[in-house]
């Protein structure tokens, strides 16, 4: 659903007329929103995030690559304000659930269908109810609740700097490449596309399409973002799960978020898929690393690998020193810093074809 511009009446003071022109010219909404993103869950439980906006930016339409084009679109996805204590409600199947928003807008849904789902795509209806009012509803949207199909792996992956070139290390470099790039001009490492189709399946039509996570410490402003990247590389689809929205005052901390939290993302991700085996991917430039050893510490039996891509040289001696703890405890283990080497590394062990993945690497030449 595409979200309208502001409608400007004319009863309204000279300031506020032109308070509305401006948001019109940056495509912001100033009326009551609600963003939903993509859920997950099993045969037996759901689970879906979103927020609530009093302001918030429309989607965006077209892409040039032009230094300030791209600056002005980056800095609309921070120009926020949520709504607190709103009520919303979710309409699944003949049943309503109903909750109210944080302090930053944010809302979960949580719930157990009435009858066990089978793996597939399943879409729900989220609406903003007027404040005081039980009936009278503001705003309204729409989203899809993923069921994976059940298969051997699944994978659970950072973004920036593990798939994304992004220099998450450098805040300096880090605003650069946001403010003058775009979704679709930003670069992924050499081979990680293929690696990532490779793990999933995508290329092999024998094989059911394994799951992907995408966890990371990039805050939901950047959802739209993430997410148009990912299909203009044609890197797998999957769910997304992010930090905490930030408002434009705090536009130049983006990405400089309390890493804690993506730990426990993780955490509600294996345990709703308490028989499935994960794979983590992530990378040597903050704290992947701990995160993920932390990770196999709590669910040894539900890890198989844990992927770190190796951004800088030298090598990081404490990525070798938390390498030692993971595979002491049964999971595989592999540093890299070129996605030839890693792919070479999943079809050593079993995670990919070998000859699927010969075959591919020769159809992309």
């Amino acid at each position: 659903m595409e979200l309208k511009t502001n409608y400007i009446p004319h009863n309204i003071s000279f300031w506020k007329k032109l308070r509305l022109k401006v948001f019109n010219l940056f495509r912001l909404l100033y009326a009551p929103s609600l963003k939903m993103y993509t859920g997950f869950g099993n045969e037996d439980s759901c689970v879906i995030y979103g927020h609530a906006f009093s302001l918030s930016p429309m989607p965006r339409k077209t892409y040039r690559n032009f230094f300030l084009y791209n600056s002005i679109a980056l800095l609309r996805l921070f120009m926020v304000k949520t709504k607190a204590g709103a009520k919303v409600k979710l309409f699944w199947n003949d049943t309503e659930y109903e909750t109210t928003t944080e302090d930053d807008g944010f809302f979960k849904f949580e719930w157990k269908p009435a009858e066990k789902l089978a793996p597939g795509t399943y879409k729900v209806t989220a609406v903003l109810m007027k404040r005081g009012s039980a009936t009278n509803t503001i705003s309204f949207a729409e989203a899809e609740v993923i069921v994976p199909t059940p298969t051997t792996y699944a994978f659970i992956s950072d973004i920036d700097d593990t798939f994304l070139i992004s220099h998450s290390s450098n805040l300096r470099k880090r605003l650069f490449v946001l403010l003058t790039e775009n979704a679709r001009s930003r670069r992924p490492f050499d081979g990680a596309v293929n690696h990532y189709r490779l793990l999933h399946g995508i290329d092999d039509e024998e094989k059911a399409n394994n799951a992907f996570f995408y966890v990371s410490s990039s805050e939901w402003n950047l959802y739209n973002y993430i997410r148009e990247f990912i299909r203009r590389n044609e890197l797998p689809e999957g769910v997304l799960l992010l930090n905490q929205v930030k408002t434009f005052s705090k536009v130049f901390a983006t990405g400089q978020n309390n890493h804690n939290g993506k730990f426990f993302r993780i955490v509600r991700i294996i345990e709703a898929y308490p028989h499935q085996k994960f794979v983590l991917l992530g990378d040597d430039s903050q704290k992947d690393i701990d995160i993920y050893s932390s990770i196999v510490e709590h669910f040894p039996d539900s890890i198989y690998c844990v992927y770190i891509r190796r951004v800088y040289t030298p090598e990081k001696p404490h990525v070798r020193e938390k390498q030692k703890d993971i595979e002491k405890a049964g999971v595989q283990f592999f540093y890299f810093a070129h996605s030839e080497d890693a792919i070479k590394h999943s079809m050593e062990i079993g995670l990919i074809n070998k000859h699927k993945a010969i075959e591919n690497q020769s159809d992309r030449k």
